[in-house]
């Protein structure tokens, strides 16, 4: 007999609306920025509260500080001859411009079932989502123990989160992991995806004088570090096809088959629906195919930004003395990200040899098997929480800790997101739904039971 009653859990969700909602916009309210050395304090702050959400749901819990920011733990153990969950999420946050919002983007907003705010999406609610899901199944008598890891550190690759978590390896051993960071294909096709894009981050720096000079007395003559940038990305990769002009870039990429691709273009995914959801005015390629094949299966190169000179209102005639700019590539299975940086400086000290390279940060790939009784019950359970069969896919993103926590424990890790692609991931106006919460908690609450039996 099914410990988990339908009915049952309806009423549950229902009842937890307003305590889901205060839990939110407590979290949402600390701006846990983790990029910004001004926001230590208030993630800090942001780790004690939310271990207290934890204790108040009776979940052991602890605050692993770190070099850098604190990861907080949590134990929910019912028996201990009982088989253990482990539930990953991230608490940190991408900044936000204010200029860009409509809100505060730190002042949780409700209307109509839609919550807004920074973090609402990425990653808080769907990590409180769980949290009460957890709760319900163990009420239930759903034979598991949980652990909680929640992460401040995240959003800037997760460079203390391993030596952290490998201090308290024992204490958080389990047997299967759930991570719910993950966005779906679009809001009628959830999805489940068993590989991820690893990520490398690098900074290129150049100076060429001592001050800014006047371009009508030495331009011509000056070298101008913005417009050597500019070269070099261009030499680096085709903005037109995205291809990436790196000597032996893609030399160690794993070759996806006919049937990957076939699962894929069946998915239901649709170019002008992926257009609308991200704002996109013009793509590179218009065949959903080809689409997929970019932000799936291929690396990229991309520039976030470049910096130098005079940024002000009207044109200040000056050459600058320095510039930066910020890229990243997203690489996928079988490319080394440590190997790729190699062979990126040596491109950049051929191409130009004034430029300095600086390395912000390394993730790997992960790619999971695409078969398995987990996986199973992952895609019978959002299909019991949403009523649709989810699509299988990979995820252009990257979550640094789920090599992690793969590298340490060895056991199934299964995604399990609930963002949808308009939520605004890193985007102005993030938010996040309330029939994403309910779905959320009935897909968990049921992959919860069905995994018990199986671990």
């Amino acid at each position: 007999m099914p410990l988990i009653n339908e009915k049952r859990l309806d009423e549950y969700i229902r009842s937890v609306k307003e305590p889901y909602e205060k839990s939110l916009e407590c979290l949402v309210e600390i701006p846990t920025v983790s990029s910004d050395p001004a926001c230590k304090q208030n993630i800090r702050k942001a780790a004690a509260l939310t271990a207290g959400i934890l204790k108040a749901f009776g979940v052991q819990a602890e605050v692993l500080m770190t070099p850098g920011h604190p990861v907080v733990i949590g134990t929910m153990v019912a028996n201990k001859k009982h088989r253990t969950v482990l539930i990953y999420n991230h608490l940190d946050v991408q900044p936000a411009d204010y200029s860009q919002w409509d809100q505060d983007p730190f002042k949780l907003t409700i209307k109509g079932g839609r919550y807004g705010g920074r973090g609402t999406t990425d990653d808080k609610g769907p990590a409180l989502t769980a949290l009460f899901a957890a709760t319900y199944a163990l009420k239930q008598g759903v034979p598991l123990n949980f652990r909680f890891v929640w992460e401040f550190e995240e959003e800037i690759g997760s460079p203390n989160f391993e030596k952290a978590i490998r201090s308290r390896k024992t204490l958080l051993h389990a047997h299967s992991i759930l991570v719910s960071d993950t966005v779906w294909i679009s809001r009628n096709k959830p999805a489940i995806p068993y590989g991820i894009r690893g990520l490398l981050t690098a900074s290129l720096h150049l100076e060429t004088g001592d001050r800014d000079i006047h371009s009508g007395l030495a331009g011509g003559a000056a070298r101008n570090p913005i417009g050597e940038l500019c070269k070099l990305i261009a030499a680096c990769h085709d903005p037109a096809t995205g291809r990436v002009k790196i000597p032996m870039f893609y030399d160690d990429i794993l070759p996806s088959g006919k049937k990957e691709r076939r699962s894929f273009e069946e998915s239901g995914f649709r170019t002008s629906g992926f257009k609308k959801a991200h704002g996109l005015k013009k793509i590179r390629f218009e065949k959903a195919a080809q689409v997929l094949d970019a932000i799936w299966l291929r690396p990229t190169f991309e520039v976030h930004g470049i910096a130098g000179g005079y940024r002000g209102p009207g044109i200040k005639t000056v050459i600058p003395q320095k510039a930066e700019a910020k890229i990243s590539m997203r690489l996928v299975p079988r490319q080394d990200p440590r190997k790729i940086f190699s062979q990126f400086r040596a491109f950049v000290k051929v191409q130009n040899p004034d430029i300095h390279v600086r390395r912000e940060a390394f993730l790997d790939p992960y790619l999971a098997p695409t078969d398995g009784k987990h996986l199973q019950a992952a895609v019978d359970a959002m299909q019991f929480g949403f009523q649709k069969r989810p699509a299988l896919i990979r995820e252009g993103g990257s979550i640094g800790a789920v090599v992690s926590l793969d590298k340490l424990f060895k056991v199934p890790l299964i995604f399990l997101g609930l963002s949808l692609p308009e939520h605004g991931y890193h985007a102005p106006n993030e938010y996040f739904e309330w029939t994403q919460v309910m779905g959320g908690i009935r897909t968990f609450a049921h992959y919860f039971e069905r995994i018990s039996r199986i671990i």
